[in-house]
């Protein structure tokens, strides 16, 4: 088993060795070692101490990451039959795992006991924190419930990985196996170079004769915003909102509608055995919330605030559409279309005309300029680390002339790759038994357009603020001072607090003298003229109302499904998509739109019922961007004031305690109105 490269836990992962069959026996062998080990180490009448007890439960931990993170990874970014059948095995291994740890009645009490210590051991913060998120930890895993009551837990847990693991797949699976041909050359007017090219070249690979369109989101994006056919814009849009559904041109096997409806039951019944109402109280018992009543009133504040611009919005947007296109009527698929011609009518410009002036090399450049100036580091490429694939490029992160962390960027689009963008933990920042510092690596990966024979990347300005974002979590995990693993980067994060250096970092992308360092014209190299320049500047807010609306319809949806009851009905998911949509819309969804099939975030993903986060953390870095703003956005004492007292504590102490460490006060909502033109600035 030493030959199993997966195996190797003092090295970066040797992608050009690992396959799909190293995986399981790789699972395997760790979790033995694990259960081991876990028996060695509470076998004792001594007390634990920190050292005895806490850094072999992270040496476990992290010895079991290593494995999984890399086979996760894979199955995400190289999805292949042989990856997916050892992975859908390994899976229930690995909750199976995570359940006996949460109910271990003698661990438990193990930490417990070190924790009612606490202040006679000459302990930190941070561990006080950490032993503070153990026990809750415990709590959310029914290690009180009685025997017959764990084990309905533990069924319980493994079904749902099972099910969150096969909507996943079924997502992919449509998204993959659907494609459009087109012949017809009037059926392409208006798309930009790039889409042509990427559609020929597809085509081209299948052996067809024309364009061929597929599900990717850069393609589908540039569909909906660019094409003038109707016809071509409805066709990709139905494929797209009916994907993993009984609705549309897909296959029914992937039809995720009962797998949402069992996800959702089984759900209550965990929050049932645990003793909540429902779920939705269960997720945010880790979050900066703390109760769903703080939830709710949060959510329907922002709707109160942003929905009246909503609406005017989209009366201008119809008005347009009518007088200029005389189009009676708006069309789920025209919205993006007429919303793109409004803004370049408005602001004369576009997101296809900003493109060229942001390659993607130039834009990385840029971002790691910004990233020196905040806090310090040098970004430079590492050719000899080893990837998954060719257009994947490794970088080491310096200060004061060491390596302190490392990173991967998977950026284009492919097949066999999950969609979306996300930054996910290779390696995380802990100090090990020997002294030595282990140092932090993240996945950091996108869905770019590819480079084409003729034309380099070149990426919207909405993409731009993408690689910021990710780029920012990134940070997050790789700049962490933390030196336990539970504490480390991300690790210990309120939920919906972890968004908040992700969304700061999109704020570059927006100031004057970062868009001079992330924008160059690919063929000239002349930087973005000063009156696009301006104009970006202008239209920065156009149609915020509309897309806070969106947000919010996303974010009530998963907080309602997630307060199910036991035993509701098959409408019960739809009538709270519609419910939602109520509350928010101001164009009307067709009725085979089958979004929440493909909601992935929720079903599959880390935001059940925290999918909120997303506008909860915008509040934290506006208001935390405020502080650049007023002092200088490339203010070298405030970005080492954020990184030290927030950014480098990872999760060591609670959010709202970093939160005002750094600003000296508590966050307020107008900063993020403001930034988002719902409100007046003075």
């Amino acid at each position: 088993m030493t030959t199993n490269p997966l195996l190797v836990f003092d090295a970066l992962p040797q992608f050009d060795l690992i396959d799909a069959t190293h995986i399981e026996p790789a699972v395997t062998q760790v979790l033995e070692s694990n259960q081991k080990r876990l028996v060695e180490i509470l076998d004792t009448d001594e007390p634990h101490t920190w050292n005895s007890l806490m850094m072999p439960l992270d040496e476990m931990e992290d010895r079991l990451s290593k494995v999984w993170s890399t086979a996760s990874h894979l199955n995400a970014v190289k999805n292949s039959p042989e990856i997916r059948d050892a992975y859908n095995k390994c899976q229930p291994l690995i909750t199976a795992y995570y359940t006996m740890m949460g109910q271990n009645e003698a661990l438990y009490r193990a930490i417990s006991s070190l924790s009612e210590r606490f202040d006679t051991l000459d302990l930190g913060a941070s561990q006080r924190k950490i032993l503070d998120d153990y026990l809750l930890d415990f709590k959310l895993s029914g290690v009180t419930l009685d025997e017959d009551k764990k084990q309905q837990f533990a069924a319980l847990e493994s079904r749902l990985s099972e099910l969150s693991n096969k909507f996943s797949n079924n997502v992919l699976d449509s998204t993959m196996e659907w494609s459009y041909l087109v012949t017809d050359s009037d059926m392409l007017s208006g798309l930009p170079d790039t889409t042509l090219e990427a559609t020929k070249a597809a085509a081209k690979r299948k052996e067809c004769d024309g364009y061929l369109f597929s599900l990717d989101f850069p393609i589908y994006l540039s569909v909906m915003t660019n094409a003038d056919s109707g016809s071509l814009r409805e066709t990709l849009y139905q494929a797209f909102v009916t994907r993993a559904s009984a609705k549309g041109p897909h296959d029914k096997k992937y039809d995720n509608t009962e797998i949402i409806n069992e996800i959702l039951s089984l759900r209550a019944q965990l929050a049932k055995l645990l003793g909540y109402e429902h779920y939705a109280a269960v997720s945010v018992a880790r979050k900066m919330a703390k109760s769903p009543q703080t939830v709710d009133e949060f959510l329907a504040d922002l709707v109160e605030l942003a929905l009246p611009s909503a609406k005017r919005e989209f009366a201008e947007l119809e008005a347009f559409a009518k007088k200029e296109f005389g189009i009676a009527t708006l069309q789920a698929w025209d919205v993006a279309y007429y919303s793109e011609k409004l803004r370049k009518q408005s602001f004369d410009i576009s997101q296809e005309e900003l493109r060229p002036y942001f390659p993607v090399e130039q834009v990385k450049a840029g971002l790691f300029t910004v990233a020196n100036k905040l806090y310090g580091i040098e970004v430079k490429e590492a050719p000899q680390i080893c990837t998954w694939d060719e257009g994947v490029t490794a970088y080491d992160i310096y200060r004061d002339g060491d390596v302190i962390a490392r990173f991967y960027f998977d950026l284009y689009t492919r097949e066999g790759k999950r969609s979306g963008a996300w930054m996910a933990e290779c390696r995380s920042r802990r100090r090990l038994a020997d002294g030595t510092v282990q140092i932090p690596v993240a996945y950091l990966v996108c869905n770019f357009s590819v480079p084409t024979e003729s034309t380099p990347s070149l990426l919207t300005h909405n993409e731009v603020t993408t690689l910021f974002h990710e780029f920012g979590h990134g940070l997050h995990h790789m700049l962490t001072s933390e030196e336990h693993l539970r504490s480390s980067g991300i690790n210990g994060v309120a939920w919906d607090a972890v968004e908040l250096p992700s969304q700061l970092m999109e704020n570059w992308c927006w100031n004057r003298d970062a868009i001079a360092l992330i924008s160059s014209h690919y063929q000239s190299g002349e930087p973005l003229p000063a009156d696009l320049l301006e104009k970006l500047l202008q239209a920065k807010n156009f149609q915020a109302g509309m897309k806070t609306v969106r947000q919010l319809e996303f974010a009530l949806f998963d907080f309602e499904v997630h307060k199910a009851g036991l035993g509701f009905d098959s409408s019960f998911v739809r009538e709270q998509m519609k419910r939602a949509r109520e509350l928010t819309n101001v164009f009307e969804a067709p009725e085979f739109n089958r979004f929440e099939n493909s909601f992935s975030h929720i079903f599959a993903g880390g935001y059940a019922a925290g999918y909120y986060s997303y506008k909860w953390a915008e509040v934290l870095s506006a208001d935390v961007f405020s502080k650049f703003a007023n002092q200088g956005v490339f203010n070298a004492q405030v970005g080492s004031l954020f990184l030290e007292s927030l950014l480098s504590r990872g999760g060591g102490a609670d959010p709202l305690e970093l939160f005002v460490n750094f600003m000296g006060r508590e966050p307020e909502l107008s900063a993020l109105l403001k930034q988002d033109g719902l409100l007046p600035n003075n």
